[in-house]
């Protein structure tokens, strides 16, 4: 009997549909290669470099030899309290933010969710301040925020609460939870749209079942809402979490870190170190260094949120 790999027909046969084949795999690569090369170019590269250059004693200037030193930025890190300093405000500032944001954004999606005259108009301008770069809106907010023109200060001028006037950004009680409000009103619409997608997408009949059932609004929002939406709760908040954690453009505009250092976050002290005083390899060994605590806090926080909702 002629096996099918003897038969002379199944190989000719077979031959074109290989070359095909590999021609149709490299017609996929060609298609790729626009969108990785970017990809490659702006991000792999600068991380592989950033990681490799933790490892040295680069410096700025101009044919400035390189030389691999190990573990020593990182042991010169681990006694820095200046970097440990940082790294505490860069948590308050980033729980505090990630928090807030979530806790009003929530409430402004569900209020957006509701049947209002308007509605249209309403979200659009809940994402006005998505919209403005950072720069401007730090901008903005010092101008809120100024000692002696400052709205906030000329509101309470003329409520006659003189003794709540201060120089929000410069004082050292203040300039942190000033900065704070600030990355909320900015970042909170992003959350704002996030929820409110997941907000639609829980069907009315929970809703309408618990409501005959005599559920209270309370209870519906506990009991259906937030169960519904839990998936889409845990994504938004470590992705805000990330990002504000990373904050660099707002926070250096408005107090460039001060008063003192009391807003100096992680990334600022990470920019100062690299181009105020050229230590290129210690700011590398920085940033290795927060990203591998900021994955592992993530990942105890996604395990507990993930064991939570099953």
């Amino acid at each position: 009997m002629t096996t099918v790999a003897e038969r002379p027909d199944v190989a000719r046969a077979d031959g074109p549909r290989r070359a095909r084949s590999q021609s149709d795999r490299l017609g996929i690569y060609l298609l790729l290669l626009p969108s990785l090369l970017p990809i490659v170019v702006l991000s792999v590269f600068p991380l592989v470099r950033g990681i490799y250059l933790g490892f040295t004693d680069a410096r700025a200037g101009r044919n400035v030899e390189i030389s691999f030193t190990g573990l020593e930025n990182y042991r010169e890190l681990l006694g820095d309290e200046l970097f440990w300093n940082s790294f505490k405000i860069g948590l308050l500032w980033a729980v505090g933010v990630t928090v807030l944001q979530f806790v009003l954004a929530l409430g402004l999606a569900l209020l957006l969710n509701q049947q209002l005259r308007f509605r249209g108009l309403a979200r659009v301008l809940s994402v006005v301040p998505w919209a403005m770069p950072p720069v401007v809106v730090g901008i903005l907010w010092k101008l809120v925020y100024h000692p002696d023109a400052g709205l906030l200060n000329e509101f309470f001028y003329r409520v006659g609460a003189d003794g709540l006037r201060t120089n929000w950004l410069g004082d050292f009680s203040t300039a942190l939870p000033a900065v704070i409000i600030v990355g909320v009103w900015a970042g909170m619409p992003q959350t704002t749209v996030v929820l409110l997608a997941g907000l639609q997408g829980v069907p009315r009949e929970l809703h309408e079942a618990a409501a005959v059932d005599g559920a209270s609004t309370w209870h519906r929002f506990r009991n259906v809402t937030l169960p519904a939406i839990a998936p889409v709760v845990v994504a938004i908040t470590s992705l805000d979490f990330i990002w504000n954690f990373n904050s660099f453009g707002l926070v250096y505009v408005l107090t460039a870190g001060g008063p003192g250092g009391k807003t100096m976050l992680p990334m600022l002290f990470a920019y100062e170190e690299a181009f105020r005083y050229g230590n290129y390899g210690y700011a590398a060994a920085l940033g290795n260094v927060m990203v591998v605590i900021i994955v592992a806090l993530l990942a105890v926080y996604l395990r507990r949120r993930l064991r939570e909702a099953n």
